[in-house]
Order: structure tokens, then sequence, then C-alpha cells
């Protein structure tokens, strides 16, 4: 798997994850179980993002 195409599933895998933790979050009244997902979230688009760059480098 390339390079950027891993970033971009990693990427999807986290923020699915940190939605899911953000849900749980809101639904229990944990913030700090939100707020983790919020974060964990961000990485996932962050890491989508390097993706895109690395496949337009790539290119």
């Amino acid at each position: 798997m390339k390079s950027s195409r891993k970033d971009k599933a990693e990427g999807r895998a986290h923020r699915v994850k940190g939605k899911v933790k953000e849900t749980v979050g809101k639904a229990v009244g944990n913030d700090s179980l939100e707020a983790e997902g919020k974060g964990e979230n961000l990485e996932g688009k962050v890491q989508q993002k390097v993706g895109d760059v690395k496949k337009a480098v790539e290119k």
C-alpha cells in the first residue's frame, strides 16, 4: 500500500474512532471522553490531508 493511501486510511479510522468517542462522551456526560474524541477526530482529518499532499507530490 502506498504511503498516501495508508495515511488516508489511517486518518479515516481515527476520525471514526474519534466520532464514536465524542458521541459516547456526549451521551454519558463525560466531558473528558468527548474532548478526547474531538481531538482524535481532528488528528484523523490532519492525517487524511497529509495523505492528500503525499499523493499530489507522488505525481
